[in-house]
C-alpha cells in the first residue's frame, strides 16, 4: 500500500482501531476538497492495531471532540513536508455537538438547535454529565 505525504496539514495517529471513521465524521472531512486518506488496522508496536488519518490541508481541528472520542491520539502538524509540532490530547472538560443525550426527557430531545452540552464528572471513569439534565453518558465504548 502506498499513501504520499502530506505538504501542509495534519497527520492524527495512535487513534484506537476502529475509531477513525467516527472521527472522519465528526470533523466533517468528507465536506474538505482535499486529499484525505483513512487506514484502518494499521500494525503497531504499542497498541497492536491502529487508526490513522492525514488530512493535506490546514484546516480547523476540534481537539476537544478528538480528545472525547479517544484522548491517546496523537496530532502531527506538517508545514512543508515536516512535522512541525505533536500535539497529545487528554480528555476535555466539556464537550459540545459531539455526543448526544439519550434521555428522553431532556430539552435537547425537544429543542432541535440548542447544542448538546457535556462537562466531564469523573476523568477516571470518563464519565460525562449532560449539562441541562444531568444524564451520564459513559465514554468508554
Amino acid at each position: 500500500m502506498n499513501i504520499d505525504s502530506i505538504k501542509n496539514g495534519y497527520v492524527i495517529d495512535h487513534i484506537k482501531a476502529g475509531k477513525a471513521m467516527r472521527i472522519y465524521d465528526i470533523l466533517g472531512l468528507a465536506e474538505l476538497d482535499c486529499q484525505v486518506a483513512l487506514i484502518t488496522n494499521a500494525k503497531s508496536k504499542k497498541q497492536g492495531k491502529k487508526d490513522i488519518i492525514k488530512i493535506d490541508k490546514d484546516i480547523p481541528l476540534n481537539l476537544d471532540a478528538l480528545g472525547f472520542i479517544d484522548h491517546n491520539i496523537t496530532v502531527n502538524v506538517v508545514k512543508d513536508d515536516i512535522i512541525v509540532e505533536k500535539r497529545k490530547l487528554n480528555l476535555p472538560q466539556r464537550v459540545v455537538n459531539v455526543a448526544k443525550c439519550t434521555n428522553p426527557r431532556c430539552i435537547t430531545s425537544i429543542e432541535k438547535d440548542l447544542d448538546q452540552v457535556f462537562n466531564l464528572t469523573d476523568k477516571e471513569n470518563e464519565v460525562y454529565r449532560c449539562l441541562y439534565c444531568e444524564s451520564s453518558l459513559k465514554n468508554k465504548e
